[in-house]
């Protein structure tokens, strides 16, 4: 896993364009082919991560203070803290499809 400042700005921006993009060729009627002609469609599950990917916030400085901490081999790993927040992040992608 690399750690720094990765450009999340422009990664939002381009999923933005490929959704409105993909709405407006719905709207048209159009249909979706890869090179070898083959029709593509996302999963309810994967439309649903891909419309999520632009909520929340970056906070860089949280960010840079973790990589910090791990140069300095400061960075503790607390596993019931991640287990915790795997378990809610879980619990809220099944009460949003519910």
């Amino acid at each position: 896993m690399k750690i720094g400042s990765p450009d999340v700005s422009s990664l939002a921006t381009t999923l933005n364009a490929d959704r409105k993009a993909q709405t407006a060729d719905k709207k048209a009627g159009a249909t979706e082919a890869s090179e070898n002609g083959t029709k593509v469609a996302l999963s309810a599950t994967a439309s649903m991560l891909t419309s999520a990917s632009g909520e929340g916030s970056f906070d860089a400085a949280k960010v840079e203070r973790i990589a910090a901490a791990i140069r300095n081999g400061e960075f503790k790993i607390n596993p019931e803290k991640i287990a915790d927040k795997l378990i809610s992040n879980a619990d809220e992608l099944l009460q949003r499809r519910r």
